[in-house]
């Protein structure tokens, strides 16, 4: 063999020997048996292994059982735990406002005209050319006025004759109070607010309704806080004649009725005497405690500025003392006193003074000793002891509520230093003593109230100094 051809068999004979290596890995393939019979092989190794580690420490069990007691210990503490931050969560829910004004209704009383013919608007109509203009059936007197009254034609005619007959008048205000039908009570409602807003120097009207009307129309749609006494039950028994709750539909149109003829009619003709206006802003604001009522909220503030709003000035300063003494001995000192606040919340200078009266007889009401002026209330509020385990934490903010509107809205207690120096130290004694840590029903509460009225007291005299 020459050199040539060994240089050949060395360059060939190395490539075929790695060609063969090649093939042979590319046949090797593992397969899910090879995959599952290894992991079951390990398994049964490690399994092996913690045998053979529980034979040589024969006390591991009794470490398992103390493992499992700080377990069950732990769980029983996060329980614990979360119960307690469910009580704190929970302050809203337990104390929701609200009270049950109206009852059962009464059988509402069936409305009829009163003497079609002794109504001389509907004989001289009926005769009238114009007449035929009304589709409706003149023969049936009843539905004929419906007809008039629905259709707008009973207050044009009213317009032009420039009178209300008593008639006209007593069939229609009954209707907007005691109709089951929503077209005939709504379109009483509309003409009786037309009239009221009428010229009054071009209209007679020969009737007017009187405050008993109103206080009768309330009894018989469930209406159960007696102006002295508190007694629902006594009240309920009173509206067994009737399965049907209060109040119904019409007590939307009561609403709007009063407050059009106390906005229209406080510069003319009076409809209601000063006693019975004080009686009747009572019984609206304790309106805004049934929750029942809640789609009628804007309603009851109108109604609310409007009986407001129609004492004259010379009258208003002692009824406002009144109005709060009332509502203060009519209505609870619980979380409704908060609300009641709330229905008050005119931006006017009698919605503020009667804000602030109201909050003061409500702090009245709540402590059983005799107050005289703004410094022995406040006197008493600085002696309660927030530290004390056994201290009401909710009265405490209920009474800063209180207090604050109180404070905030009497102008002639803004200016007197000895109040802020004793508010100031209320404030400091409720932000300070309660600890953040407090697990206490509105601990919490309390405590972020007062640092933020004393936040901003401290701020509104800094920067008035």
């Amino acid at each position: 063999m020459t050199a040539i051809d060994d240089a050949f068999d060395s360059d060939f004979e190395e490539p075929r020997s790695i060609a063969l290596a090649k093939a042979k890995k590319k046949r090797k393939v593992i397969g899910l048996d090879d995959l599952l019979a290894d992991y079951y092989e390990e398994k049964s190794k490690l399994l092996e292994r913690e045998s053979k580690k529980k034979a040589k420490k024969p006390c591991a069990s009794d470490e398992e059982k103390d493992e499992d007691v700080r377990e069950v210990a732990f769980a029983e503490f996060v329980d614990e735990c979360q119960e307690k931050m469910g009580q704190m969560s929970g302050d809203d829910e337990v104390y929701r406002w609200g009270l049950d004004v109206f009852g059962n209704q009464k059988t509402m009383p069936l409305v009829g005209f009163p003497d079609v013919g002794s109504c001389k608007l509907l004989q001289s109509f009926k005769g009238h050319e114009t007449s035929s203009l009304v589709q409706v059936e003149i023969e049936k007197e009843e539905t004929f006025l419906q007809g008039l009254l629905t259709h707008g034609w009973l207050l044009k005619l009213v317009y032009v004759s420039g009178k209300l007959e008593e008639s006209i008048a007593t069939w229609t205000f009954n209707l907007m109070l005691y109709s089951s039908r929503e077209d005939l009570r709504t379109s009483a409602c509309n003409f009786w607010c037309a009239v009221l807003q009428a010229d009054q120097s071009r209209m007679v009207i020969n009737w007017l309704p009187t405050y008993s009307e109103f206080k009768r129309a309330l009894e018989i749609y469930g209406f159960q806080l007696d102006m002295h006494t508190n007694m629902p039950s006594d009240v309920e028994m009173d509206h067994t004649d009737s399965n049907s709750p209060g109040p119904p539909q019409n007590i939307r149109h009561w609403m709007k009725f009063v407050a059009v003829s106390c906005a229209q009619r406080r510069d003319t003709q009076l409809i209601f005497s000063i006693p019975e206006m004080e009686d009747l802003i009572v019984v609206i604001i304790s309106l805004f405690l049934d929750r029942r009522l809640l789609g009628l909220s804007m309603m009851l503030h109108e109604c609310v500025l409007a009986t407001i709003n129609s004492f004259i000035d010379d009258h208003w300063h002692e009824s406002c003392s009144k109005l709060a003494k009332s509502l203060a001995f009519r209505l609870p000192t619980d979380v409704n006193s908060l609300r009641i606040l709330e229905s008050i919340s005119g931006v006017d200078a009698r919605s503020k003074n009667l804000r602030s009266a109201v909050a003061f007889q409500f702090l009245v009401s709540c402590f059983d000793e005799k107050v005289v002026d703004a410094e022995d209330m406040l006197r008493l509020l600085m002696a309660i002891n927030v530290k004390d385990k056994d201290c009401d934490l909710f009265k405490m903010y209920r009474n800063l509520n209180l207090a604050e509107n109180w404070l905030s809205f009497d102008p002639k207690l803004k200016d007197k230093a000895v109040i802020r120096e004793m508010w100031g130290v209320c404030l400091r004694n409720c932000s300070c003593l309660i600890s953040s840590t407090d697990m206490r029903p509105f601990a919490s509460k309390v405590r972020s109230k007062a640092s933020y009225l004393l936040q901003g007291t401290c701020t509104k005299y800094s920067n008035t100094s």
